[in-house]
């Protein structure tokens, strides 16, 4: 019996991974001053033993004021740095599957509660937690949200290089890819979205002067980190309201993005306006990605989205809609997937030797054996 599309190993530009299944940034408002703690040296750890094919670390912060909440990650000096350091080093020897790590600024939709409190509201400045965000415009999310300063060129160097001094520490840190946030309402997509960017500078307009800042904080991004380590961009395809980002804006994008030497598309939708309306239904972003795949040349699009059956994953792979797959919530309810996925498949997977005698199937060769650690 042939091995599962969804099992079969890939590549993302130089970097080989052992199957289609990547598990995707999730937030988990859990760091201290921008710095993991012990949640994320359990929650890295478990994640790594899951049997994914990669995984990427939650979206963090290049800069204070670019956090979420308060609690985000955030990779800005030498202390999260070394944070960083210490808790991969702890997880990372007991597992061999590539570890991205997502770069972010959260633009108008930073200084927030994390997201089991309040609903992850808005915190105004002068309240404990919170501060002033700062946008391509002055214009807030949404009502009780507030009004962000628009930023000046000065603002628009200071976080290119932040973007770019946040890579080169990602890249001090052995992380295999780096995947740039523009998705979701965040401060790149702020700039994409015609209904977030007013500005009437070089950095909005047309559709060229709108894609200006994130493609330099791209290129730039690009630019330092070594042509072996893969660097993508994850998109919101469409902003769901009518006037504003689309897909046909998101493939002339992408078709920059590949230009410009990036490695992949991860591609999700939503996020930059609550009066959103988007379908939701199993693995309902996937026809988003495809259109993406459909307009760039050769490199992985990634697609996201109540994936939530082994069965949906392999159909997704197996026609070529997309490269890859990301497991998010999935992972989160149950950190085995792969393994039940490959079970279910009939396929093969790695599984550290201390799991062996986990489940029946390892007795019959379905789970691949790797060296004693």
């Amino acid at each position: 019996m042939s091995t599962p599309v969804l099992f079969q190993p890939n590549r993302i530009g130089a970097l080989a991974l052992d199957n289609r299944i990547v598990i995707p940034p999730m937030c988990q408002y859990s760091a201290h001053d921008g710095k993991p703690t012990d949640w994320h040296t359990q929650h890295w750890g478990n994640m790594l033993q899951s049997g994914a094919g990669l995984f990427i670390v939650e979206g963090t912060a290049v800069s204070p004021e670019g956090r979420i909440s308060a609690h985000d990650l955030g990779l800005w000096d030498d202390h999260t740095e070394a944070a960083f350091a210490d808790i991969l080093g702890r997880v990372r020897r007991y597992s061999e599957m590539p570890v991205g790590i997502q770069l972010a600024h959260a633009g108008r939709k930073a200084s927030c509660h994390r997201s089991w409190i309040k609903k992850g509201a808005q915190i105004a400045p002068h309240q404990p937690e919170g501060w002033q965000t700062i946008a391509p415009s002055a214009l807030p999310y949404a009502e009780g949200y507030q009004t962000p300063r628009e930023m000046g060129l000065d603002d628009i160097s200071h976080i290119r290089q932040a973007f770019v001094d946040a890579a080169r520490r990602a890249v001090n840190l052995g992380f295999n890819l780096i995947e740039v946030h523009a998705a979701h309402g965040y401060l790149l997509h702020e700039f994409l979205s015609p209904l977030s960017n007013q500005r009437t500078d070089q950095y909005g307009g047309n559709l060229q002067k709108r894609m200006r800042f994130p493609l330099e904080v791209f290129a730039a991004v690009r630019d330092v980190v070594p042509s072996n380590i893969p660097v993508g961009v994850r998109i919101s395809a469409t902003d769901g309201v009518e006037g504003g980002w689309d897909i046909e804006q998101s493939q002339a994008f992408c078709r920059e993005i590949e230009a410009h030497k990036g490695s992949f598309i991860d591609v999700t939708s939503g996020g930059l306006d609550p009066r959103q309306v988007l379908d939701d239904y199993p693995a309902y972003q996937i026809p988003l990605a495809r259109a993406i795949k459909a307009a760039i040349d050769d490199i992985p699009v990634m697609g996201v989205g109540l994936i939530t059956t082994p069965e949906l994953a392999e159909a997704t792979v197996a026609v070529g809609d997309v490269d890859l797959v990301g497991i998010g919530r999935g992972m989160l309810y149950d950190p085995r997937w792969p393994w039940h996925a490959a079970a279910k498949l009939g396929a093969s997977i790695e599984v550290s030797p201390q799991y062996w005698r986990g489940h029946p199937s390892v007795l019959n060769g379905t789970f691949r054996i790797r060296g004693q650690r």
